[in-house]
């Protein structure tokens, strides 16, 4: 199938691919931006805090332009991957990591950026590297010739580097609240795997055929957020999508899940407390709708108009 790519065969040549209509520089941003505004509080009987609009965006700038957005004050640039689509963005919202040409795994907080690993497979957009829940550590796929490759976890000043396991499912890796597993999908777009870090064992999703994007999984690693393609879907060259068609599919079961969220839907994300946040597309800016974990609507907010063509990463609180 043409649209598969297996990750021995991306060259240099497909690496930067901008993210769509990607617009204006931060100063422009700040002024343009909407304050999110909260429609419903968290249910009686709960600890969840309503959201207040913190989140993480990225878009291409000459390299791929990661910022914080704070209502009333604006975006604040947390760092920029230069020449590279492998980066991710710490759910704490306040470091970058990526993958530097040269294989180097860095780390930036809005200052000098500094290496703490290396060996990490440089040139395919796809691998990208994983914060942990807490913000505290890194994965990321080590080099290797086989279809699955090993995952490497540092922490994030550089130390503890060890080896968690072999997946198949190395791209756009996402990381479990609980922190026992990792989700990503394949590099010829065939299915979608889960490492569990506790057994080092790694399991093909039930559900999933075909995807080119993992955004998140629930706090226990039993559902996962994806793009899932159809076989005449084309499935791009890796690089971290501006808006994708979310899917939820239950990985033990194989089964779908519902969204129960009307309109053009362009994202979803877990919440550590297993709340799940839906982006839905608008004219002027688009709108995250927050359910509780059985579906229930607790409260609606308004990106800020700026954010409207770059992609969602974190929603910090």
């Amino acid at each position: 199938m043409k649209h598969r790519l297996p990750l021995a065969t991306v060259s240099a040549a497909v690496l930067l691919a901008p993210l769509a209509a990607s617009a204006s520089a931060d100063a422009a941003s700040a002024a343009t931006a909407v304050p999110a505004t909260a429609h419903a509080t968290a249910p009686a009987g709960t600890s969840a805090r309503p959201l207040t609009g913190v989140a993480v965006y990225a878009r291409y700038d000459r390299g791929y332009a990661v910022t914080r957005y704070t209502p009333a004050k604006g975006f604040t640039r947390l760092g920029v991957a230069p020449d590279t689509a492998q980066f991710s963005a710490s759910p704490d919202g306040e470091k970058v990591a990526w993958v530097t040409a040269g294989g180097q795994v860095q780390v930036a907080a809005g200052a000098k950026p500094t290496t703490i690993a290396k060996g990490a497979p440089a040139g395919i957009p796809c691998l990208t590297p994983v914060w942990s829940p807490d913000s505290t550590k890194i994965a990321f796929p080590s080099r290797g010739t086989a279809d699955a490759l090993p995952v490497v976890i540092v922490n994030a000043r550089g130390t503890g580097k060890r080896v968690a396991g072999s997946t198949t499912g190395t791209c756009h890796l996402a990381w479990s609240a609980n922190g026992r597993y990792l989700a990503g999908y394949a590099g010829t777009t065939e299915g979608v795997f889960r490492l569990d870090l506790t057994t080092g064992r790694s399991v093909k999703v039930k559900g999933v055929k075909l995807s080119n994007h993992v955004q998140s999984l629930s706090p226990d690693g039993r559902r996962v957020v994806v793009r899932t393609l159809s076989p005449r879907e084309p499935g791009g060259d890796g690089a971290w999508p501006t808006w994708y068609r979310p899917t939820i599919i239950d990985t033990a079961t194989g089964a779908q899940v519902p969204i129960p969220v009307s309109g053009r839907l362009v994202g979803a994300l877990y919440l550590p407390d297993g709340r799940l946040v839906v982006r839905v597309a608008g004219a002027t800016h688009n709108t995250l709708v927050v359910l509780s974990a059985s579906g229930k609507r607790l409260q609606r907010l308004a990106e800020p108009a700026a954010a409207r063509t770059q992609a969602l990463l974190h929603v910090v609180r």
